[in-house]
């Protein structure tokens, strides 16, 4: 591998270089393709194999995932607006699908794609900044408005207030 140090006294360091450059970029496309190939493979059912034996048994196994997966989603779902981990358990649902359908699979590989993306997003000094900022500047207002409040009104409920 060529560091730089030898220069002026090797005349073919471009060319080493640009050999180093194509052999990295053709093991990375390989693998790249292999990656490809292997996520586009026939999804195959996490069922138990007596169970994919019989026809009848497996889509029974199937529609059991599917509301095993539909009652867990619909506790996320719930859970966003009530407490507890709303998110986690949405998730999980789609992991349950996720075993023996491919769409689902699908879904459940582009979500995890994007909340990825979002983390990286997230962890970007700018974005951090912009972030830290917004919410300082929302808890100013909010602090101003409270103060205002308590200076009008005292610490007097708004449905206990009276003609004032």
């Amino acid at each position: 591998m060529n560091t730089g140090s030898d220069r002026g006294t090797n005349e073919s360091a471009a060319g080493d270089t640009a050999t180093e450059t194509t052999a990295q970029s053709t093991a990375q496309t390989t693998a790249e393709v292999s990656a490809e190939s292997a996520e586009e493979t026939l999804h195959v059912s996490k069922a138990p194999a007596f169970i994919k034996a019989r026809r009848t048994l497996h889509l029974s196994w199937q529609v059991g995932v599917f509301v095993v997966g539909l009652a867990v989603i619909a506790a996320g779902v719930a859970m966003l607006v009530l407490p507890g981990p709303g998110w986690v358990a949405i998730f999980a649902g789609l992991a349950i699908w996720a075993t023996e359908f491919a769409w689902a699979h699908l879904v459940l590989r582009w979500t995890k794609r994007k909340v990825t993306e979002a983390a990286q997003k997230a962890l970007d000094p700018k974005v951090r900044r912009r972030n830290i900022i917004l919410t300082t500047t929302g808890l100013v207002i909010a602090g101003a408005l409270i103060g205002f409040y308590l200076w009008k009104y005292g610490l007097v409920l708004p449905w206990d207030l009276k003609d004032q």
